[in-house]
């Protein structure tokens, strides 16, 4: 079941109901909610209004502070996000042309994602929330990249499909409706973005490798190698991509390092990596009967994946609706709108809030 019962009415269990209808009963017929993410290594902060829509949103993006280290340093993100976080919420109020006695309420990124990241993010949204006397609620950081599109404006119908793809996380959703999900398929080793990155590396690409890895492998030749599709010889819509990122290692190592040949292998393997999402979904679509597919996160914003799952849907008569490429890396837009939807039902964080580093996306159902 999802944000509300049937009928329209709260399906809540325990000592929270009454604080939920109360904040119902405080809040204006529309909302103008503060969002802030700080999961990783991006500042994000938005204000979207439930009647104007999204007023504005700033991002701060920590990609030159962990270059030099090849991927993110934990600690380093952590201080960052405290240096740009007030700042941001400043320039981003005043760039909305709103303030703080104009909120209504704050959504924070609650987890999952850096403990130290998220703990920033937390405490100054919660402890905001409680000096300006609104509620405050926990956003998970995956639901918020699965209602991203959802700012667009087209918009899928429930029920749908969702591939979330990002650094951490590959996850294929069956979306009842906003907070009831069913998780069909999820990566068992390193999530996408991961491997990603560590196959950039290995071919002397910069961090982040996503966007490098795509731009090379536009160069390469499709012909000269063939990479297995992990996992697309058994039942099944879970993902493996560590043994692909081993493969590209072997295949670099035994290879001349010049450039026409590392373009082949990124394009080898960004094949592969699409060819996998491609077959799962296609599984996915089969089992479930839905013909509309969500896809968000990070690697969302690749250029072969989105034209192979629009190839896809074309196919089996359906429809790919995919964030705008601002929207799919992490941003204070989509936890802004996140919030909204679970404040609007009535949930709200007690003072006694918690980060969550690990949060399962299933457990959202209420």
């Amino acid at each position: 079941m999802g944000l509300l019962g049937k009928g329209g009415h709260f399906s809540e269990n325990g000592r929270n109901c009454k604080l939920r209808i109360d904040i119902l009963g405080k809040l204006q017929r529309f909302m103008q909610v503060l969002g802030i993410e700080t999961s990783c290594d991006e500042t994000g902060i938005a204000v979207y209004d439930s009647e104007s829509g999204l007023l504005g949103h700033s991002l701060f993006s920590q990609i030159d502070l962990h270059k030099e280290y090849g991927g993110v340093v934990p600690e380093l993100a952590s201080r960052d996000h405290v240096r740009r976080i007030l700042p941001l919420i400043k320039k981003t109020l005043d760039e909305s042309n709103t303030s703080f006695n104009k909120l209504d309420a704050i959504a924070y990124t609650a987890g999952p994602g850096l403990m130290g990241a998220l703990l920033v993010g937390t405490a100054v949204g919660r402890s905001l929330a409680f000096s300006l006397s609104i509620p405050a609620v926990g956003v998970h950081h995956m639901e918020a990249h699965l209602l991203a599109p959802m700012l667009e404006d087209t918009v899928p119908d429930y029920p749908f499909l969702a591939l979330l793809v990002s650094g951490g996380h590959t996850l294929l959703v069956h979306v009842n409706v906003v907070g009831d999900y069913k998780v069909l398929g999820e990566s068992v080793d390193d999530a996408a973005g991961e491997a990603f990155d560590k196959t950039a590396k290995l071919l002397g690409l910069p961090y982040p490798g996503g966007p490098a890895i795509s731009a090379l492998a536009e160069k390469g030749d499709s012909e000269r190698f063939h990479f297995p599709r992990p996992m697309t010889d058994r039942p099944g819509l879970d993902f493996s991509f560590s043994g692909l990122k081993t493969h590209a290692l072997n295949t670099v190592n035994s290879e001349a390092n010049d450039e026409q040949t590392r373009a082949d292998i990124a394009r080898a393997f960004v094949d592969a990596i699409v060819d996998t999402f491609i077959i799962k979904c296609r599984r996915a679509i089969k089992q479930t009967g839905l013909n509309q597919l969500v896809v968000a996160g990070g690697v969302s914003a690749n250029k072969q994946l989105r034209e192979g799952l629009i190839t896809l849907m074309n196919e089996v008569n359906g429809k790919a609706f995919f964030p705008r490429p601002e929207f799919c890396t992490d941003n204070g837009a989509m936890i802004a709108y996140a919030g909204y939807l679970r404040i609007k039902s009535g949930q709200a964080e007690s003072l006694n809030f918690q980060a969550r580093p690990r949060w399962p996306i299933e457990a959202l159902n209420l």
